[in-house]
Formats: structure tokens, sequence, C-alpha cells
């Protein structure tokens, strides 16, 4: 996982980035943990390649799971948000909570 120092610690550059953040940040909101691709594209209107490459990163790192299926004829691609991913994302804000902790006058 690459990672960046501030100051002593420690920021996740994998989520840091704003695209895969948002992802992560949407997956993390929902009550089901999951999102399919096309909800995804139309909700942070994302082109299909840019949204492709940053879940695809996201999934590398472990954070995400994709599964694909057939709904009726079409095929449709789900994203879900693994424990991984949900700790990734916990340690992350608590990381960002410390920086702005340390910025306070």
């Amino acid at each position: 996982m690459a990672e960046s120092d501030f100051n002593g610690l420690i920021i996740n550059k994998v989520i840091h980035e704003r695209s895969r953040l948002l992802i992560l940040s949407y997956l993390a909101g929902s009550e089901t943990g999951k999102a399919t691709f096309m909800e995804l594209q139309k909700t942070m209107e994302f082109s299909r390649g840019n949204l492709s490459i940053q879940i695809k990163t996201l999934q590398e790192a472990g954070y995400v799971r994709i599964t694909k299926r057939f709904k009726g004829n079409k095929p449709q691609t789900t994203i879900v948000l693994t424990e991984k991913g949900k700790e990734a994302i916990k340690q992350y804000l608590k990381e960002m909570e410390q920086i702005l902790e340390k910025m306070k006058y």
C-alpha cells in the first residue's frame, strides 16, 4: 500500500486520491456497503474509463470486491466494500482527524 508521511502521520495514498475517497465514502455510507457500477458512475459523474481504473486500484488494495452477473440479458457489475476496506477507511479518517488536530492553534 502506498503511504506518505505527514509530520509523523501516515496517509494512505490509495484512499487519499479524491476519486477513490469518494467511491469508498459512498460505499461506506450505503446501508448495504455496495453499489452497481452504473450507480457509481451516475452518482459520481465519472467516465466509464476513470471509474474502472479507480475501482481496479481499490480492488488491488483489497478494499473492494467486484462481482459480475447478468440481470435479465444485461451484465451488471457490483462493487462491494470489503472488511479490509472498512478498516482502511476508518483508519484514514482517524489519520485525517489527527492532522486536523495538529493544525489547530
